[in-house]
């Protein structure tokens, strides 16, 4: 059996947090269903010895009574199994769930960039039913299994222990076969999970994606390899799923031999003249089937459990990887500025990206970095945003170095407006709010200085802005994202390219309301080089092949007629 790491323990744990209660009431009257049917193997031997005349049997107003008692207690037992079980499954998948994705919303950005959504759109689904399935729901089975196994065996070894031998012997049959296929079961689980997660990524980038194939005609393609994905994952469920029917049928078999093989001893014992009447051999048979059935599926359960393990074992492992929260807090105003000394940056070794950059950016100010396509401009904000690590250099707010800054402390500083702008399905307030609770007036300014005034009007706060903000323009939804910004009234503001799929008119717009908002420090990437918007700036980065080509303002970039001034005669 897999042991549970410390991430997986805690994951586990959350099954029983508060729901101790429903668990023990469960596994209780699982527990005692289960002896129940230990019981009535009884009877119904005491019942066919009576109508037999076997001597020593019980008389049949007894036998009588007694099934009226487990019928009775049936009743009751079934009456607490259906009203705890539920709650403590719905209690337990509630919590688990909740846990992880707290656990997944303290990551850093640059961890969960890495990773990807796929691998936790699958882990909070099919991974999460395989966990309710295969470790929930089967722990009670897999205590049943054993007490029916050990109270089975106790029972007919109190009855015939020559008999008892013989029937553990046919067992060993049912025995081997679901031992061999139980590593094989939980081995092809895994496997389901990995092809589960790979279909979600492809089928998240096809939708992501819709426009694109549309535009270049690609449907054709990209249905065959969905297709082929598709098909890679459903083979590999019809393999797990033989796996299943192999072990069941092979079960089933030996089941019958072994049961058919212990009535045969039966009768040949009672023919020699051993004291075993007719009850005792259909008892004995009736057993076998509390025998067979957790020799053949308690390996099975094993395996399931290992699998679910495994799956919570990863989930915990990714939650814990790169979570960003070491450091110490920050004021969440910025007094001095932003400083970068002699940073170095590259996404794989001995690829530079950014190489010794010396700059300052002034609490306050308002800040344009240009440059050519591959310039590292969006690189150098994804470092001041704290959204990868491995830099060299110094990264400094108000002379604090960033990698000692706490994420939480970090992020209540910064808001990032991007290009790709995610809008939730919810009302145009809930989108700007992000769900939390302002006074109307905060809410009120921030909708007036980010343009969104006249949409409110015509449309209303309550409107539904639908899938990733598809009732909304581009424009729109970008002074969505400006809008949340300053509600939070962080100190800097970081914006990529947030106007790269405007049209000029909508682009001129959200880049004035960006301009607009003092008291913020904004630094912004842009490619746009229009004259009335770029005098506005207090200072111009422009970066070239990942070095600081130049800096100053407007007029005296274009006075000393280098790489700024080309770029925009370029640009005109």
């Amino acid at each position: 059996m897999k042991k549970k790491t410390d991430a997986c323990r805690a994951l586990t744990a959350q099954f029983y947090a508060g729901n101790r209660l429903h668990f023990a009431m469960t596994a209780a009257s699982s527990l005692l269903l289960t002896c129940i049917n230990l019981v009535i193997s009884f009877v119904m031997q005491q019942l066919i010895d009576t109508m037999s005349g076997a001597a020593g049997a019980w008389p049949l107003t007894k036998s009588a009574a007694m099934t009226l008692a487990v019928l009775a207690a049936l009743v009751v037992l079934i009456a607490v199994n259906w009203f705890f079980e539920p709650r403590f499954m719905e209690r337990a998948m509630r919590q688990y769930r909740e846990y992880a994705f707290d656990r997944l919303t303290q990551k850093g950005m640059a961890a969960f960039r890495e990773e990807g959504a796929s691998t936790y759109i699958s882990a909070f689904s099919n991974d999460a039913a395989v966990i309710e399935e295969n470790y929930l729901r089967r722990q009670f089975k897999l205590i049943n299994n054993v007490v029916l196994f050990a109270g089975a065996l106790t029972m007919m070894l109190a009855y015939s222990p020559l008999l008892t031998a013989i029937a553990v012997g046919l067992s060993a049959l049912p025995f081997a076969a679901s031992l061999l296929a139980g590593s094989r079961l939980s081995r092809a689980e895994e496997a389901v999970s990995r092809r589960n997660a790979e279909l979600l990524a492809m089928l998240k980038d096809c939708l992501t994606g819709f426009s694109v194939i549309k535009g270049f005609r690609a449907e054709r393609a990209m249905s065959a390899l969905f297709a082929r994905c598709c098909g890679e994952t459903e083979a590999e469920k019809c393999r797990r799923s033989r796996i299943q029917t192999a072990v069941s049928g092979l079960g089933s078999l030996a089941g019958f031999v072994a049961q058919f093989g212990v009535f045969l001893a039966g009768a040949w014992l009672a023919l020699r003249g051993e004291q075993i009447t007719a009850g005792v051999v259909l008892m004995f048979v009736n057993l076998m089937n509390f025998v067979i059935s957790p020799i053949a599926e308690i390996p099975g359960i094993l395996a399931g459990r290992k699998a679910a393990l495994t799956l919570m074992d990863k989930l915990g492992s990714a939650l814990a990887q790169s979570r960003r929260d070491e450091g110490e807090p920050i004021g969440r105003a910025l007094h001095q500025g932003i400083e970068v000394r002699h940073l170095s940056f590259g996404y794989e070794p001995g690829q530079t990206v950014l190489a010794d950059i010396d700059l300052r950016f002034a609490a306050g100010g308002c800040y344009a970095v240009v440059g050519g396509s591959g310039s590292g401009k969006s690189t150098l904000l994804s470092l001041l945003l704290g959204a990868h690590g491995g830099y060299a250099g110094d990264i400094l707010y108000d002379g604090r170095e960033l990698r000692g800054i706490g994420s939480d402390s970090l992020y209540d500083l910064i808001s990032s407006v991007e290009q790709s702008v995610f809008v939730f399905n919810a009302s145009i307030r809930d989108n700007i709010t992000m769900f939390s609770e302002f006074p109307k007036e905060a809410v009120d300014r921030a909708i007036a200085l980010s343009g969104l005034t006249e949409l409110v009007a015509r449309r209303g706060e309550d409107m539904l802005c639908g899938e990733n903000g598809s009732e909304l323009s581009g424009g729109e939804r970008q002074r969505i994202s400006i809008a949340r910004s300053l509600l939070r009234q962080s100190a800097v503001l970081l914006a990529d390219e947030a106007t790269a799929a405007l049209d000029a008119q909508t682009a001129y717009a959200v880049s004035d309301a960006i301009l607009r908002a003092d008291g913020l420090t904004r630094i912004v990437v842009t490619h746009r080089l229009e004259e009335s918007l770029l005098r506005r700036y207090d200072g111009i980065v422009v970066l070239r092949h990942g070095r600081v080509e130049e800096t100053g303002s407007y007029d005296e970039l274009m006075a000393r007629r280098g790489y700024f001034y080309s770029l925009c005669v370029a640009a005109a």
